[in-house]
């Protein structure tokens, strides 16, 4: 007897989206892998995982988690896609109800694209340590004083300034607060809260990914794409 394929139903989220603005589709293939394939020119910084749900019955539980939230209210924000007006939890926890009449039903959450807890009641499990890291520095990606960033939402390129600031028309700036300052309205959320090095670039890579290219490095985990990074 033929083992049916299993595949996954994702919440993805996005910093330049609102906050209670996400994208829920569903996946063959592990979600970190189509996350990066829909990060294209069309958004400007790239998606985040909240939550998956790893099933057999994928294809429909992902027409049922839609079905629900059209029942809400109207949601989506297009009608023939796959962004809705929701809060992520409310999502997640309509993932739990679905998945609570499902045998085979996982779900797993995520805190900064890595996975935080595995389930299938909601209890937690898996969950694996990590050191919370500091606040972003310019010398941990080798970037020196007098180099110049990219604001990735306006394209615009400050100097940086010391070694966690920024100089933008003679005035100095700590990353977050440019970012709360000179972002968009129509991309602000409703906290206000944002990780600066989400929102820059160097060389056209963002700070984020960048600082994690060398830490994985100093760990002895890079790649030959990470080595690309470094080089």
């Amino acid at each position: 007897m033929k083992t049916k394929e299993t595949g996954y139903v994702y919440i993805l989220t996005n910093p330049s989206f609102r906050e209670d603005w996400v994208k829920i589709g569903k996946s063959t293939r592990p979600v970190d892998i189509r996350s990066k394939e829909l990060d294209n020119t069309a958004v400007p910084l790239p998606f985040e995982i909240f939550a998956t749900l790893k099933t057999s019955k994928f294809n429909e539980v992902e027409k049922l988690v839609h079905k629900t939230i059209d029942r809400l209210t109207d949601l989506r924000i297009r009608q023939n896609r796959e962004f809705f007006n929701v809060d992520p939890h409310i999502a997640l926890d309509i993932f739990r109800d679905i998945a609570s009449t499902i045998d085979d039903a996982v779900i797993t959450e995520y805190k900064d694209n890595q996975p935080i807890q595995s389930n299938t009641d909601g209890s937690k499990s898996e969950v694996p340590t990590h050191k919370k890291r500091g606040r972003f520095k310019f010398s941990m990606v080798n970037i020196k004083v007098g180099e110049y960033v990219t604001f990735i939402p306006t394209n615009l390129k400050v100097k940086v300034a010391s070694d966690d600031s920024i100089e933008y028309e003679g005035r100095i700036y700590k990353l977050s607060p440019f970012v709360g300052t000179f972002l968009p309205e129509e991309r602000r959320t409703p906290s206000n809260a944002y990780q600066g090095s989400k929102y820059f670039s160097y060389n056209g890579i963002v700070l984020d990914d960048l600082r994690t290219a060398f830490e994985q490095a100093s760990n002895g985990k890079t790649n030959l794409e990470e080595n690309k990074i470094l080089q």
